[in-house]
């Protein structure tokens, strides 16, 4: 189960009195359809091996198990997308309603939102070999590419016409499957229908045992490897998926699983903004939180207390607290306390309020080193920004050659940054992020953008000053560096997907075991436990080295802060021949007059001198009251309200 949210819509900390426009945050609707090439290459296994983590699934095997996989998934975390299964060079043909229009084309599972039944079904062509060797059978001759992609056009037009997302998943290992020029331009123009259509293709590659794919013979020109509309942008290819050979252990269900994952959900967009760069140069862009926490989400609610389950149309009313009447929206009005008072807006003053300081816009005001960015300045979560074409054309163009050049020089910029309309605006470092890749070639983070917010003055919180601390010695620093060295992570990255979240893959699991007739498990798989056994016999040694070193620098420093506090020796007596007169008397203690003879140990000078430096409120609450006591002033209510107090009477004495 995904356990990154990609829903992105502004949470509570955005602001209680925010008002979001709902136009820009619909719930995006994803169809894909999964075609699965069955060809004899395709169902071929790989040799037999004495290796448990070898191979034992043709490549059509592991698509399908992997379609599975990915069917169980969304039927939960994405309950509105529709999913299918076409494949194609089967040797028997079946589609909806008997049509038979397209040969050797198999609708294993037709577009729809997946139901517990379809996901039972494919259950059981996944574990029952006998049911999948008989509904597997390759056809005599090659299917032809073009009317694949006309079948999906049809199955797209007719069962998901008006959603936003649809995407086919073409999974093959034939890159030349066009013998004649004709057939592959037949495939082109259906290829481009499909993407007049708003659909997209995305193409996960096979390779074979000595024979890698090639797109450049055939899906370089099928598969667009950028935007329509700006083709000279730069974009990266995927790489083709290997099969593995007995006992190498490399997974191809765990390549094909971890490379549809990373397509398989459209991310939500943020926002979408215009992107100054300079005076009267704006290229578009969309904004992503690529890693958000998810949480249990209640996609509605449930009726139990009638013969059948039903789900409730809920509905909101505010009442009148004294009559209890009926208030309607246009009755309602935002208000703000003010002094005590409160003031009250339209919703015309309300929006030129929010909205003084223009429309979203991210505009960048000037660059600086990467090297004078603390790592402490930061208040938020960081967005990553992607060119989009749909307002500027060639925005992907300017946008690649703006972090590239950021990158080069080692530079950051720093931008006045408004998210959306409502927003407060935002200083921001813009950070170039490099594109990354795995080590079997995908890429798990694309090229781009960073927004990081900056802290505004009022932000940053001095610490307190600390005394008598003990510091470290270079011993010490030694010791733990080499406890932190044997704490490290595998090749010292932390991937979160590696460490899925327990609550949640225990609660999906536990409604999977309940919709598909499942038996409960009985313990959680949590992979966030730390692996004690293995910490401690890498860190024993170091650690009860350090805790040594420690104690004895420890009561070192404390007898040497000891010596230096005890008191100074008193002075010589004067002998009892020395004259009376010569000795000095004892000095006299000053003492603080009170202020206005009213009691009080600060003067008004001294609380006025306080209040200039901003240090007023580090008084403390009885300081505050035992001011205002000696000056015959209220001493009720909060700390904020004895502070004003005080503020209130220096002013009236003209301090």
């Amino acid at each position: 189960m995904a356990d990154l949210a990609h829903d992105n819509r502004p949470g509570d900390d955005e602001g209680e009195e925010e008002e979001v426009d709902d136009a820009s945050y619909k719930t995006i609707k994803d169809a894909v359809l999964f075609a699965i090439d069955v060809s004899p290459s395709m169902l071929q296994r790989p040799p037999p091996s004495d290796d448990k983590k070898a191979d034992r699934d043709s490549p059509t095997s592991a698509a399908l198990k992997c379609a599975y996989q990915l069917m169980q998934q969304r039927i939960i975390s994405n309950p509105t997308d529709m999913m299918g299964i076409l494949l194609f060079g089967t040797e028997k043909t079946h589609l909806a309603d008997g049509d038979n229009t397209f040969p050797h084309c198999y609708l294993l599972s037709d577009l729809d939102v997946p139901s517990a039944n379809d996901v039972k079904q494919l259950r059981s062509l996944v574990e029952n070999e006998e049911e999948a060797a008989a509904l597997l059978r390759p056809a005599d001759e090659p299917t032809s590419i073009a009317a694949v992609l006309f079948c999906a056009i049809q199955i797209f037009t007719t069962k998901a016409p008006n959603f936003s997302s649809r995407r086919l998943f073409l999974v093959t290992d034939n890159d030349n499957p066009a013998k004649i020029k004709q057939d592959k331009d037949t495939a082109i123009t259906r290829a481009r229908d499909l993407y007049d259509l708003g659909c997209t293709i995305d193409l996960f590659p096979i390779s074979r045992p000595g024979h890698g794919f090639d797109r450049s013979k055939f899906y370089d020109d099928l598969v667009y490897p950028s935007s329509p509309s700006d083709p000279d942008a730069p974009a990266s290819l995927p790489s083709a998926t290997k099969v593995a050979k007995s006992g190498d252990g490399i997974s191809l269900l765990q390549q094909l699983i971890s490379s549809i994952n990373s397509k398989a959900t459209p991310r939500r967009a943020l926002f979408s903004l215009p992107f100054e760069i300079g005076p009267g140069l704006r290229i578009g862009v969309k904004g992503f939180i690529i890693i958000k926490r998810q949480e249990h989400v209640k996609s509605c609610y449930v009726w139990v207390g009638g013969e059948k389950v039903q789900i409730v149309a809920s509905s909101t009313s505010h009442l009148a607290d004294d009559t209890a009447r009926v208030v309607e929206k246009t009755e309602l009005r935002k208000a703000y306390k003010f002094g005590g008072d409160t003031i009250t807006f339209t919703p015309e003053e309300f929006t030129q309020i929010r909205q003084c300081f223009g429309d979203p816009v991210i505009r960048i005001i000037g660059f600086k080193p990467i090297s004078s960015l603390p790592i402490w300045a930061n208040t938020g979560k960081a967005t990553f920004i992607y060119p989009s074409e749909s307002d500027y054309v060639g925005s992907t163009r300017v946008f690649s050659a703006l972090q590239q050049k950021l990158i080069n020089s080692k530079k950051m910029a720093v931008a006045w940054f408004i998210a959306r309309r409502n927003a407060a605006p935002v200083i921001t470092a813009i950070i170039p992020g490099e594109e990354k890749y795995d080590e079997d070639g995908e890429q798990i983070m694309p090229p781009g953008l960073w927004l990081i917010p900056l802290p505004f003055v009022d932000d940053i919180r001095q610490c307190p000053e600390q005394a008598d601390n003990i510091k470290t010695t270079e011993e010490l620093t030694d010791i733990m560096r080499k406890v932190i060295e044997q704490l490290q992570l595998p090749k010292g990255v932390y991937n979160p997907s590696k460490y899925p979240n327990p609550d949640l893959q225990w609660f999906y699991r536990i409604l999977q075991a309940m919709a598909l007739e499942e038996e409960v498990p009985e313990k959680a798989d949590d992979k966030t436990i730390p692996k004690y056994k293995q910490i401690d016999k890498r860190t024993r040694g170091y650690l009860a080295q350090f805790g040594q070193e420690f104690d004895e620098e420890h009561k070192r420093q404390t007898r040497g802060k000891l010596k230096s506090s005890a008191a100074p020796p008193k002075k010589r007596a004067a002998t009892s021949s020395a004259p009376i007169e010569d000795s000095k008397p004892s000095k006299r203690i000053k003492t603080e007059p009170q202020a206005n003879g009213n009691g009080g140990g600060m003067t008004d000078e001294d609380m006025a001198a306080l209040s200039d430096r901003g240090n007023i409120s580090k008084q403390s609450v009885g300081a505050l009251k035992e001011f205002l006591k000696a000056r015959k002033q209220p001493v009720a209510g909060k700390k904020i309200e004895l502070i004003e107090r005080v503020q209130q009477y220096l002013e009236s004495k003209g301090l």
